[in-house]
């Protein structure tokens, strides 16, 4: 199976920036790692070895990205609102580095943005926000509102609103999506989601549903039993949607 490991400079977030590559065709996946881990997660949580004969017959490329968070969202020491912009500049290293990284190396029309957990809410922001990028997203065990303390999990703004907090979460920005454009491309989603049934964010993932259906978005969400938050739910989640 390739593997390859790539680090630059990049220019959006002045600093260096690592991500590894598995497959060599396919589907090309946009991987983001859980809070503040490292582009390495994916693999050493044992996920990449669950799709390892989808990527050895070129069905599936992964992309599997470095965190920022703990310079955004999980940057406590920061204001509110420098957190959501430098969480914007992280976007642009994706929107503007990355993704024309993946399309240089693979023409495969299909992306799928792919995340577990805080992952999951990088993926559905960034393929609910520029819906025309991608084909599919993939969001397993998900928060999609990070304004909202559920039980030891904080309020991540805390209490800042501004318009850049509210085009960054989802709970609040879709049910408003009124663009025909927009709802062209959201409507060409692949939108798949999965949570269990104990997790403190079963809720929001019905409400994200709910604006979906609500925008004629079609989707499905599975329900699994527990809490189903940790690598040995995802390693069997992920053969199954990804």
């Amino acid at each position: 199976m390739n593997r390859e490991y790539h680090k630059w400079y990049s220019a959006h977030l002045e600093r260096d920036m690592e991500l590894l590559i598995f497959g060599h065709s396919g589907a090309k996946v946009l991987i983001f790692p859980t809070r503040c881990a490292r582009f390495h997660e994916y693999e050493d949580l044992g996920l990449v070895s669950e799709l390892r004969d989808k990527l050895e017959h070129g069905h599936l490329q992964l992309y599997c990205l470095d965190s920022m968070d703990a310079e955004t969202f999980y940057c406590s020491w920061r204001h509110p609102g420098d957190r959501v912009r430098r969480h914007l500049q992280y976007e642009s290293y994706v929107l503007h580095e990355v993704l024309p990284l993946m399309a240089q190396r693979n023409s495969h029309p299909c992306t799928i943005a792919h995340g577990c957990s805080f992952g999951a809410y990088h993926a559905a922001n960034i393929a609910f926000r520029h819906p025309h990028l991608f084909r599919k997203v993939v969001a397993l065990s998900g928060r999609y509102d990070l304004t909202v303390a559920v039980e030891h999990f904080r309020d991540l703004l805390d209490g800042h609103y501004e318009d850049n907090v509210y085009f960054n979460t989802p709970s609040h920005f879709l049910p408003n999506v009124s663009d025909a454009q927009t709802l062209e491309h959201l409507r060409r989603l692949e939108v798949v989601m999965a949570v269990g049934d104990s997790d403190p964010f079963r809720d929001n993932n019905h409400q994200i549903s709910a604006a979906l259906w609500a925008k004629g978005v079609w989707h499905v969400l599975h329900i699994w039993e527990g809490r189903a938050h940790s690598a040995p739910y995802w390693r069997k989640m992920v053969p199954i949607y990804v």
